[in-house]
């Protein structure tokens, strides 16, 4: 999947629209930072990931990200 096709720059992103986990990618997108700022994050525990799969790809809760931008509660 390429940078334009999840999120279209041109197409207003709407946070009631994003799936349940989401992607570095995905988040990185929806913060507007590279996806290094969002692994570093996780490294710091600012934004926690889940890591899937044997290679250890990471997801990120969309009530996490929310959070971060300050639009919902953080969930424990």
């Amino acid at each position: 999947m390429d940078d334009n096709q999840s999120f279209p720059r041109s197409t207003k992103l709407s946070l009631d629209d994003l799936p349940d986990l989401l992607t570095v990618k995905e988040v990185a997108q929806v913060l507007r930072v590279s996806p290094l700022t969002i692994k570093r994050w996780g490294k710091r525990g600012k934004l926690p990931a889940i890591r899937i799969n044997s290679r250890g790809d990471r997801r990120y809760k969309k009530e996490a990200v929310l959070w971060l931008l300050g639009i919902t509660q953080k969930i424990t």
